[in-house]
Order: structure tokens, then C-alpha cells, then sequence
């Protein structure tokens, strides 16, 4: 579907830039509507946690880093490794990321209730409130 060197010879360089890019556009524009199926299942996949959330799953991961550090730092004391330690608090590192990073269902137990939205008023109603107060105050 490209085009190729003797294709575009005739044309000036950025044109052929041009061209080819086009091309390419094209093809890609193709490529992604025929995997529209794909992009909906990750569309339904649930990205966000609540403030409740937030704050149990920073408070988990503060807790296990904390956790894995002293216990590394016990065990390798103990046995007088270094290396130990540095591995202990990384694999809680892992864990940690593995429980916090994600949205489980735990940290969207407590959605937010948004007010409803209000119906668009036409006139100079529609401006900010910040924007009338300054034209109030330089009169």
C-alpha cells in the first residue's frame, strides 16, 4: 500500500514527506477501526479510586515498605548480609505495588455524589464570576 522511491522521485522532498505520511495515516486510520472491539474492553475496565481509597492504599503501602524495611534490615543484621536486606525490602516493594497500584473494589467502596448539572443560561449570566467582579471593580 506505500508508496515507494521511484513513486515520489518526481516530487520536491517535502511533498514526498508529506505524501508518505499520508499514506501511512491512512493505513493506520484502518488498522485502528477494525480493532474497536479491543479498545471496549479496556474502556470497561474501572481506573479510579475514591479519596477514602487513596488514603487506605497509601496507608498500605507505607505500612508494608515500613514493615520489609525492618525486617530486612533485622535478617540481614543477623546474618550480616547487606544484600539481603536490599532484597527484602524490594520484594515488599513488589507486594506493595501489587496491592496498592491497582483499583481493587476495596478502594471504591466510597464514591463521591456529584451535584446534578445546572442548565446553561444564555445572556452575560454565562460568564465567570471572576470575569464580572473585575468589570465591577474597573468601572
Amino acid at each position: 500500500m506505500g508508496l515507494s522511491q521511484n513513486d515520489v522521485s518526481f516530487l520536491r522532498p517535502e511533498v514526498k514527506l508529506l505524501r508518505f505520511v499520508t499514506v501511512r495515516t491512512k493505513v493506520c486510520q484502518i488498522d485502528l477501526t477494525s480493532s474497536g472491539k479491543m479498545l471496549d474492553i479496556f474502556k470497561s475496565i474501572p481506573t479510579h479510586m475514591d479519596y477514602k481509597g487513596q488514603k487506605l492504599a497509601e496507608q498500605i503501602f507505607q505500612g508494608i515498605i515500613l514493615i520489609s524495611a525492618v525486617i530486612g534490615f533485622v535478617y540481614g543484621l543477623i546474618i550480616e548480609q547487606f544484600g539481603w536486606t536490599v532484597y527484602i525490602v524490594l520484594a515488599g516493594f513488589a507486594i506493595s505495588c501489587v496491592l496498592t497500584l491497582p483499583p481493587w473494589p476495596m478502594y471504591r467502596k466510597n464514591p463521591l455524589s456529584w451535584q446534578p448539572v445546572l442548565p446553561e443560561t444564555s445572556g452575560e449570566s454565562s460568564q465567570k464570576p471572576q470575569e464580572s467582579l473585575k468589570k465591577k471593580k474597573h468601572k
